[in-house]
């Protein structure tokens, strides 16, 4: 059994590499937008509705409802990235009860490149609320000897999410590993359902901690309050 899909090679040709990560990544977007074409592709608006567009509405809602209760005021706006940094994550995790399959989020450089996503994405939605000028500012609050201090938070919080991601879902993989070396059948197959759970857990948190640092840097400035002049 292999602790991360990294050591999973399936071509390689010099230093041009095919391995578990990239492949078992390209397989979960294909499925997602595979997924989200067949759902999608006959929608209705009565009352008479499929099973597949009833579930998709309920897991849309319910994302929707989470972002709004981070603070992000139109949630509609955000779902595209939340909402697929979640579903990824989460469908990662779900597809480790496929025999062969290795999720991509146990390998350091998947969860690397969804923190780097998160990185991205805050300052894009931050300058498209507050503009260039605006949000540049925000590293100057509320002092500029907060200047070296708020750039560095930028950078620690996104390794915090790489790591933190990884080492949930190599944690598992390993366990997993050392229960099937030394203990009966049943013992793996409880870690494996722990692990699902776990996985979702991690979803759940990683697309929530993006949708917070989101809001931070979409945050409104409230106008300064200017007392009413009383009547003549």
């Amino acid at each position: 059994m292999h602790l991360s899909p990294d050591q999973i090679v399936y071509w390689q040709y010099g230093f041009l590499k095919l391995n578990g990560t990239i492949a078992f990544t390209w397989a979960l977007m294909l499925v997602l937008t595979v997924g989200s074409a067949l759902v999608t592709r006959r929608l209705s608006m009565d009352l008479n509705r499929s099973r597949w567009q009833n579930l998709l509405e309920i897991v849309v809602t319910g994302i929707e409802k989470q972002i709004e209760d981070v603070g992000l005021r139109h949630p509609e706006k955000y779902i595209g990235f939340v909402g697929t940094l979640f579903l990824f994550i989460a469908l990662a995790s779900l597809c480790t009860i496929i025999p062969g399959f290795q999720p991509p989020t146990a390998s350091l450089s998947t969860t690397a490149a969804l923190a780097l996503c998160v990185l991205v994405a805050v300052p894009m939605f931050g300058i498209e609320e507050q503009g260039l000028v605006g949000y540049l500012k925000s590293y100057a609050e509320p002092t500029v000897i907060m200047l070296p201090f708020n750039i560095i938070s930028e950078l620690s919080r996104t390794l915090a999410l790489a790591v933190r991601l990884f080492g949930n879902m190599m944690s598992g993989t390993m366990i997993l590993a050392i229960l099937l070396t030394i203990t009966p059948f049943i013992f793996p197959i409880v870690m494996s359902a722990l692990g699902l759970l776990t996985g979702m857990v991690q979803a759940y948190i990683f697309s929530i901690l993006a949708g917070v640092y989101i809001a931070s840097a979409t945050r409104a400035r409230r106008p300064k309050f200017t007392p009413a002049t009383a009547p003549s």
